[in-house]
């Protein structure tokens, strides 16, 4: 059986260490190279001591290079490494897994340009369970569409720099598509002072981030005499790690095109 051959970009990062543990623990999947940025003091270094186990691969900066004769990228780094990443992948024809977030909307305009050329699953959030919410979301939406205002909480670790978090703000996207609205008229992201009474088409946004929070979710519809709360939470990277490799095999067997952890699923 031929494995699929698979580069991480972000090797030594948080999302890279539980992906290069997931490659090296599959039979179906081979680490092909592992990235960082050029000032890594990783560089040099056999990827596998990141976790304490030789594999043979040395971590590069060197995108082109590493790109030669893969199958797929899988990138949860930050927007602008993303970006040229994709550039190199389009040139090569390696398909894409993208985990990042905080893109604008320019730069997802350019991933949907670049999916009319290559393979890409693209998702907020790449864990099983957290997609399965998605759909439970799309479900109480259409259920509850009227009497209960809705408000997202996330939290996460210390070290997250967007907020709020791609996976909430992929919540909300869901919740106002199901109502027929525009997240970006009406999502609130931040409450002080005197606000006035609620506005019952918004859709309200609240973030708390500390300690190593690896991931925490809760959509609330809050209606009169009753609240329904659905909630996902992640005690470990893992499950973000083992759904990217999933997309990454899902890719082997599709064309051109843009996806999302639903067409991974077969949710859709």
């Amino acid at each position: 059986m031929n494995k699929i051959k698979i580069v991480i970009a972000g090797c030594s990062g948080r999302m890279g260490k539980a992906l290069l543990e997931g490659i090296l623990q599959s039979d179906d999947l081979e680490l092909h190279a592992a990235l960082e940025h050029t000032s890594s003091a990783q560089l040099g270094k056999d990827a596998g001591e990141l976790f304490g186990s030789a594999c043979g691969v040395k971590i590069t900066a060197d995108v082109e290079d590493a790109l030669q004769g893969a199958d797929a990228l899988i990138d949860f780094t930050r927007p602008e490494g993303t970006m040229y990443h994709l550039e190199v992948c389009i040139k090569l024809g390696v398909a894409m897994v993208i985990g990042t977030t905080g893109f604008s909307a320019q730069q997802k305009a350019q991933l949907g340009a670049a999916a009319q050329r290559i393979g890409i699953v693209f998702a907020p959030n790449m864990s099983v369970g957290v997609n399965l919410t998605f759909k439970l979301l799309e479900m109480a939406s259409k259920v509850l569409s009227h009497g209960y205002d809705i408000e997202i909480i996330e939290a996460h670790h210390r070290h997250k720099v967007d907020a709020p978090s791609g996976t909430a703000l992929g919540m909300g996207e869901v919740i106002a598509k199901t109502l027929g609205r525009d997240l970006a008229k009406c999502a609130v992201y931040g409450r002080e002072g005197v606000t006035g009474e609620r506005d019952p088409s918004t859709i309200g946004f609240a973030t708390v981030r500390g300690g190593d929070i690896v991931g925490d979710h809760t959509v609330l519809f809050a209606g009169i005499g009753e609240r329904i709360e659905i909630t996902h939470k992640a005690s470990s990277r893992a499950t973000f790690a083992l759904g990217a490799l999933r997309a990454a095999r899902f890719l082997q067997g599709n064309a051109v095109g843009m996806y999302d952890m639903q067409d991974v699923l077969g949710l859709k």
